[in-house]
């Protein structure tokens, strides 16, 4: 295979036209509101299921660019998620980001309960005095809280969903699916803070270029 020379500056560029391609050549057509959001998943993941498994609530990008406009918090699972979530996009509306994974009095509680330190985090998160924006790429704990407390009376914001792993990931996924949160959320196993980043990213860059 030959090496091919790219400038540094035109590498993504050229990553997006293979995946657009390799779409083609798949016989893959994506629905065009999404397609950024599922081409920068496969760009980070180089994964083509992402084509099949990312699904969006019915609402989600118009949601999410109003909770954006509107200066809501954003709360991660991971601290990789909360480095990677473009933070210049972010301040152009307000918009705060937060992870409390690594918090003290966090792991404290999560241990005296004996939950894990995600659902604790979720449930610091909700005592927020603005819409949240939950994103998450570890935890499928944080999304079984998260619909706990939904079905306590609690309405999330918005969930990114994307859990990556064996033990109850599929499910956590299915039960924010089975409601009216509007989400993204990748079904079945795959997913990481890589993803969650992703799709955060993808939709800041779509409301950036005016696509949403």
């Amino acid at each position: 295979m030959d090496i091919e020379y790219v400038r540094p500056s035109e590498i993504e560029k050229r990553s997006f036209e293979i995946i657009s391609r390799e779409l083609e050549d798949r016989g893959i057509a994506l629905d065009e509101r999404y397609a950024p959001v599922i081409k920068r998943c496969i760009h980070t993941t180089a994964d083509f299921d992402y084509a099949d498994t990312l699904v969006f609530s019915k609402d989600a990008l118009d949601v999410f660019k109003s909770l954006i406009i509107k200066g809501a918090a954003i709360v991660t699972d991971t601290n990789m998620a909360l480095s990677g979530i473009n933070k210049k996009e972010l301040e152009k509306y307000g918009c705060s980001i937060h992870c409390f994974m690594a918090d003290e009095d966090i792991a404290d509680e999560a241990v005296k309960r004996g939950v894990t330190r995600a659902s604790v985090s979720m449930e610091k998160a909700m005592t927020m005095d603005k819409p949240v924006i939950f994103v998450i790429g570890n935890a499928p704990t944080a999304l079984i809280t998260l619909r706990e407390s939904y079905d306590r009376g609690y309405r999330p914001a918005f969930i990114v969903g994307v859990p990556v792993g064996f033990v109850n990931v599929e499910a956590a996924k299915e039960l924010i699916i089975n409601s009216d949160i509007d989400y993204v959320i990748n079904r079945g196993r795959k997913g990481g803070s890589n993803v969650a980043v992703a799709i955060c990213n993808a939709l800041l860059y779509m409301m950036r270029d005016g696509l949403i």
